[in-house]
């Protein structure tokens, strides 16, 4: 178990590095990052939360091949976001499994028309890794991009410079007006003055 120490206020949210020469090449290297309360509030602000009352990051960096490591974590944490339409508070659990490959004898794509590789957990070797920072960047990624309140419906939204007509949903599908006035010509020619 790492319990993270205080929060300094000047340091990173969450900051627990390990240099990759000192990793052992033959067995895993185990952690288990629960940053404490000062932390996770500066965690929350640095990603416009408002309340992170749990968050931890637990899992193992393990030697493959020669040089190259495999990070395999879990991500579990408790988040409180602003409703994306009225600002409430709409709580959230994240579960995430987390993977990265280190690559020491990593190599930059090259060339105009580069492909995405395959493995897209695959980067360079650093000399450190910061488990802190990783551990942010999954809950970055993991965090519902709009969240809702219960019972929140989105409205139309209208928009028009001053003194114009503001133009609404119906009036950009165009066929919805012909279809309206199909039907209308329909029902004049099935009406009991239609001429047989």
């Amino acid at each position: 178990m790492t319990d993270t120490p205080p929060h300094d206020p000047a340091a990173p949210p969450l900051h627990h590095p390990l240099r990759s020469g000192a990793l052992s090449p033959r067995k895993p290297t185990r952690f288990d990052l629960r940053p404490e309360a000062t932390a996770r509030e500066a965690i929350a602000a640095s990603l416009d939360l408002l309340d992170l009352p749990a968050f931890r990051f637990r899992g193992e960096l393990r030697p493959t091949g020669r040089n190259d490591y495999v990070l395999e974590a879990e991500l579990t944490a408790s988040v409180v976001q602003p409703c994306s339409v009225t600002l409430a508070p709409v709580p959230a659990t994240i579960t995430e499994t987390i993977r990265r490959s280190y690559l020491s004898n990593w190599q930059e794509p090259e060339g105009d028309e580069v492909e995405m590789p395959e493995d897209d957990t695959q980067e360079p070797l650093p000399e450190v890794i910061d488990l802190g920072a990783v551990a942010i960047e999954a809950l970055a990624l993991s965090l519902p991009l709009y969240p809702r309140a219960p019972d929140v419906a989105l409205g139309e939204a209208v928009f028009a410079p001053p003194g114009t007509e503001p133009l609404r949903e119906a009036d950009l599908k165009p066929f919805a007006g012909l279809a309206a006035l199909r039907d209308r010509l329909a029902a004049t020619d099935e009406g009991p003055e239609s001429k047989e």
